[in-house]
């Protein structure tokens, strides 16, 4: 394993943990770029409470959940307000919708079951979980992640639901430049491999690419030259939103797991 990547150069989208992926893709014999495609995560403290504060007063007929640590850092704002118990009351009593094994084990330590859960960690997933409930009319409570969720807000609305958006973070955009950079990389070939550990790093490249006319151009590239590595199927799904489809990603959602799976893609092609 030590040289499957021997000249490889990887570009980390990821701000986070990017020294640690830079040390994994070196110890495989490859190079590691920093072209970092999102900014920082925030915890949105007022957003939180306030939708916290609706959620309680107004309990929901459903909840729909996408992230272990959104529903951790609500939980944490809950201990703050003084209302824990009483927001688990109010959560044990509404049927739930859990996206991605991370969500289903932060409700599992707080003794919750989900009524629905995804069958692959995606959000066509967790639709066709929900498609066998009847929602016309149901007032729902949506917890994302940092950024909106299109597609299923869309589903849910043509579905007769209301839906309530709770994001207890925010994503921020790079660094001016950054994404130019990442983008003429990419354009140029100068990089074999776009790693990225979450959808809004791909999200804001694609917006900047659409931006700047170069789009499909840059959808080529990842479909003819620069391999697309994702960390998991949420990640993946923005890219195939974008019509990416030749995506290298591990089973299980490690950023290990990721790099190893890159090593064994581009062993088997040489």
């Amino acid at each position: 394993m030590a040289e499957q990547l021997k000249g490889i150069t990887v570009a980390l989208a990821g701000p986070r943990k990017s020294e640690e992926m830079a040390k994994l893709v070196e110890n495989m014999g490859g190079t590691a770029v920093y072209r970092p495609a999102q900014g920082t995560v925030f915890l949105d403290d007022e957003a939180l409470r306030q939708g916290l504060t609706a959620w309680t007063s107004q309990p929901p007929d459903w909840v729909i959940l996408t992230t272990g640590m959104g529903l951790d850092a609500i939980f944490g704002m809950a201990e703050n307000m003084g209302i824990a118990s009483r927001f688990l009351e109010i959560l044990a009593g509404s049927p739930i919708a859990a996206r991605g094994y991370k969500t289903v084990n932060a409700l599992k330590k707080r003794g919750l079951v989900p009524a629905v859960r995804d069958d692959d960690g995606s959000t066509s997933g967790l639709i066709r979980g929900l498609q066998e409930f009847d929602l016309q009319g149901k007032e729902i409570v949506l917890q994302l992640h940092g950024e909106s969720a299109p597609r299923l807000t869309a589903w849910l609305e043509a579905s007769g639901a209301r839906v309530r958006e709770v994001q207890p973070y925010r994503h921020t955009p790079p660094e001016p430049g950054a994404l130019d950079l990442l983008l003429a990389d990419i354009l140029a070939g100068k990089v074999d491999a776009v790693a990225f550990t979450s959808a809004p790093q791909f999200r804001f490249l694609s917006g900047h690419a659409r931006e700047q006319g170069k789009l499909e151009e840059m959808v080529q590239a990842f479909e003819h030259g620069v391999l697309a590595v994702s960390v998991g199927k949420i990640t993946s799904q923005a890219l195939l939103e974008e019509g990416v489809q030749r995506i290298v990603m591990p089973e299980h959602e490690r950023m290990g797991s990721m790099f190893v799976e890159l090593g064994r893609y581009v062993a088997a092609r040489r």
